[in-house]
């Protein structure tokens, strides 16, 4: 089946969209992508509809939020547009769209996660039927919506040798390990690029730090990462997951932009070095997808403090970019086949469990 697959990450950069052809198991055929930025006036909306829902007990309707749903939806059908321009793909020959939408507060812990995004609406506009909502049902069976890509990695990893683990670098950090018997074990290792982009914004105004130059340029505070790093998450066993906001730049005020960088990048690698202690055996290799993956400052840290040498992602035949979108397309079409999307090792969900909510174009 060809599906098409949506990203719009913590990070509020912009929207991924992925075109593959899969059977939601073992084969995955990358056809395209595009990537499209969000410009300052969308992030000012999806940040302002964030700090409202962070704010609420749980869910409920407000004016930013709204709008910040309508916006979002239209982006993501004109990333749809893109994909298909580009691609030269029929309409008709896709099967499906998987629309993750945008975090605006996950909240496990209370019994919920909230993503925007009209599925119905994305699937009147595209004429192309959508599964959307897909961590909904592994949060009200207990589990904790996140991460959901590894069942995609593992499909990725294909023949690669065991033990293997595929760190995503992106607002949050997450990590997938795969065993010799091809069972998944996964978490959110810390922020990853969030806390150093909301740094160099407050600092500079700066969307994020280009090639890592500003945290080269610093020194690490050793007394505000040790503070950082005391916290109850990071020895908590799996599974578990975070909110982009559940740490703040707060513990870096008063350092330098550059020492800032610099202490914030050591944090996203020392977060990544104490989740493989969480791990059931150190994998031969480490595969680094993301945004993070293009900051060799901090891959050279993750090297330094784990003692493995990051690999991108890229180097295997991988879209780094592509990654994450390409995985909710994929996850779209287990959906569809009432395939599992998420497992006990991955989200702490009691037995392995499918999820979505499929929204007919047709009836749309």
């Amino acid at each position: 089946m060809l599906a098409i697959g949506l990203m719009s990450g913590t990070s509020l950069d912009g929207i991924d969209a992925a075109l593959i052809e899969t059977d939601g198991e073992g084969f995955v055929r990358a056809l395209g992508f595009v990537g499209s930025d969000y410009d300052d006036s969308d992030r000012a909306l999806l940040a302002a509809a964030t700090e409202v829902a962070l704010a609420m007990a749980t869910p409920g309707e407000h004016p930013a939020i709204a709008a910040a749903e309508r916006l979002l939806t239209t982006r993501h059908a004109a990333a749809v547009e893109a994909l298909l321009s580009k691609t030269g793909i029929a309409r008709d020959a896709i099967g499906v769209i998987g629309f993750h939408g945008q975090t605006i507060a996950h909240r496990p812990d209370r019994g919920w996660t909230w993503q925007l995004g009209d599925g119905a609406a994305l699937a009147a506009v595209t004429g192309i039927d959508v599964v959307g909502d897909l961590r909904g049902a592994d949060v009200a069976a207990g589990g904790q919506g996140a991460p959901l890509l590894p069942v995609y990695h593992r499909a990725l990893a294909g023949d690669l040798a065991r033990p293997i683990a595929v760190l995503n670098l992106g607002g949050v950090g997450n990590i997938t390990f795969i065993g010799e018997a091809d069972t998944l074990i996964a978490f959110d290792t810390g922020p990853a690029n969030g806390l150093i982009d909301s740094w160099v914004e407050a600092e500079r105004g700066l969307r994020f730090d280009a090639d890592g130059a500003l945290a080269a340029a610093g020194r690490v505070d050793e007394i505000v990462l040790t503070n950082m790093l005391d916290h109850p998450y990071f020895d908590a066993p799996p599974p578990k997951s975070l909110d982009r906001n559940d740490f703040t730049i707060q513990p870096a005020r008063g350092l330098s932009l550059e020492d800032g960088a610099a202490t914030l990048t050591a944090f996203t690698a020392q977060t990544v070095a104490e989740a493989l202690r969480h791990l059931p055996a150190r994998p031969l290799r480490l595969l680094v997808a993301g945004g993070g993956r293009r900051n060799p400052v901090m891959l050279a840290m993750i090297a330094q403090r784990t003692g493995l040498t990051p690999e991108v992602t890229d180097s295997l035949g991988w879209n780094g970019d592509a990654v994450e979108a390409e995985g909710f397309a994929y996850m779209a079409v287990r959906s569809l086949r009432g395939l599992p999307i998420s497992y006990p090792g991955t989200t702490g969900v009691a037995a392995p469990l499918t999820g979505g909510t499929l929204h007919r174009a047709a009836a749309a």
